[in-house]
Formats: structure tokens, sequence, C-alpha cells
């Protein structure tokens, strides 16, 4: 993969009135990658998406796209970038055809050049069939591949989506992430996504995970879930807090209390489940063991769970 930056966000910092949305965020995304902001709501991901869709400028910190700087280069950026956003931006009462038509004029395409660059995408999308059809009689995943072929309509280097799968089933997200790939691979598009779900997060070729506007952490789905080293056991106990410092005490291993359940990183877990049982007769309830998880990671993180309002 050609390692060329092509997002490079440094000390990005952005307040609302008294709420701190971002809080020095540094990272790079490189030519090809598929990158994702995984967080929770309230993480800063959304904030840190509408700067990099240059609906407003960052606060302080520098952002340059292409080597072009943010604050300074709006115009030329927006030409290097496609953007879906988490809501709609289709008109329901035009047909795809039109849609993909009314768009390309926005971005100065007309006649020949953009009816064939049309068919491409429809073909590309898999939608050919559905474009003389009004967008409100299409599925959300339909309607999903539309939003792309209209965000890839001038040939942007960059696809920016704000939680593309939101409102989709489970099929339809499958079809959602088969198409980046195949635009990634076909087009060779950089994408960067924002998601708060670990499904979607796997399929990501890096992460920077978010909390409370600060990066937790940044790399491969595999490489962060290696950081933890070993098994996570889940604890239930109706003594969380004492069993944690008596486990701590005797063998030297953290227990962090999540929802009321200890939850325990070990190298060897299947070995210290016995260990523990035995240490401890008639406080454990139950315990679980697997290999970790993205959540983990979060989890091992920033001490506390992962979640979303969603």
């Amino acid at each position: 993969m050609d390692k060329t930056i092509i997002i490079d966000i440094q000390n990005l910092s952005h307040t609302y009135k008294t709420r701190r949305a971002l809080q020095g965020v540094s990272f790079s995304v490189v030519s090809g990658e598929i990158f994702g902001l995984l967080g929770p709501n309230g993480s800063g991901k959304t904030t840190l998406f509408r700067i990099l869709a240059t609906a407003f400028p960052p606060e302080s910190g520098t952002v340059r796209i292409k080597n072009l700087d943010l604050e300074q280069q709006v115009r030329a950026i927006r030409e290097k970038i496609g953007v879906v956003f988490q809501s709609p931006s289709l008109d329901p009462k035009l047909t795809v055809k039109e849609n993909l038509t009314h768009q390309g004029h926005l971005y100065g395409l007309s006649g020949q050049e953009l009816k064939k660059r049309s068919n491409e995408m429809l073909d590309r999308l898999g939608i050919q069939d559905r474009a003389g059809e009004k967008v409100e009689k299409l599925s959300g995943g339909l309607k999903r591949r539309v939003e792309l072929a209209k965000a890839f309509l001038h040939r942007p280097e960059i696809l920016i989506l704000d939680e593309p799968s939101t409102g989709l089933d489970p099929g339809a997200r499958i079809d959602l992430w088969r198409y980046l790939k195949m635009l990634r691979e076909k087009e060779g598009v950089t994408v960067l996504v924002t998601t708060h779900l670990m499904d979607e997060a796997e399929h990501c070729d890096r992460l920077a995970i978010l909390n409370e506007g600060r990066l937790v952490t940044v790399g491969s789905p595999e490489t962060l879930k290696r950081e933890i080293g070993g098994d996570v056991l889940h604890v239930k106990t109706r003594e969380a807090e004492w069993l944690a410092s008596q486990i701590e005490q005797r063998f030297k291993t953290k227990a962090i209390i999540v929802d009321g359940e200890l939850q325990i990183e070990h190298p060897k877990g299947h070995r210290f489940v016995t260990e523990l049982v035995e240490a401890f007769p008639g406080k454990i309830d139950s315990i679980t063991f697997r290999k970790p998880t993205l959540e983990d990671v979060f989890v091992h993180k920033t001490g506390h769970q992962f979640w979303s309002k969603d």
C-alpha cells in the first residue's frame, strides 16, 4: 500500500460554548486506507467528521488534506473529497439518475461527461436498473448506494462517511462495506468512516478510538486487541468492590468494575478461572472468558465501558 499521508491532523481542538468536543487530537491517514473513527456518542467523532467535511474550520490545531490547509484552501479540498452524511441528502421526489445529474451540475459536470460518469457509478454500485425510480421508493440499503454514487461522482480521492449504516438492516450493512472496499480497490479511493459499531470497526484497516474528545489509541483492530495480551474474564459477584480489591492484593492482577461485574485481563484465562474459584469460594456467581474484542480495548484504555445511546 502507498504510505503517502492523505489526511494529517495535528493537535486539533474544538469547543461548543463550555463543552470541549475535541482535545488535542493528532493522527494521520495514508493513501488507500479504510480508516475508522470509533467512539460512543459524545466522543467527538461527529465533530471531527464535520471539520473534515469542511462544514466548519478547526478552532485550533491544523488539518491538512492532500497537503492542502483546511482553513486556507477549503475550495480545493472540496474538489478532492466526497461526503456521505448520516442523514440522507437525496431528494426523494427525484429519480436516482436525476439526483446524480443534480450533483454533477454542482461540480461543473455536464453533457456526455456527466452522463458517462453517472452510468459508471450506477454500474459500479449495482443500481443501473434503478436509475429511473424515485428515491422515495428505494430501500435503505439502495438509498445508501445512491448516496455513495452521488458522493463519488466527481472522482474524489477521499470518501468521508458519518455513521453510514444508520438505519440499515444487517444484510444492507454487509453490502455497504462490500461496496466501500470495492471503491477502494477499483477507484483507489481512501475511505474515512465514523462509527459506534464494533462489527463495522473490524472492517477498517486502522482505527482511531475517541473518548470524551480525546484520542485514546490508533492502530489496526488486530494490533489493538493483541495489546491486551491474553484472555478477558468476566466475573459475576455480589461483592464487586471487595472482590476486585482482594484479587489485586492476592494475584497482583487488576480487576475493573464494569456494570457491576469484574473484567480481568489474563494471559492464561482458563487456568486463572480455577485459581479464582478456589481462592474465593462462595464469592463468585459465574465466570466466563474469551478472546479480546474492540470493546475490551476501549475498557482497557479508558477504564469504563463503551456505550452508546443509539
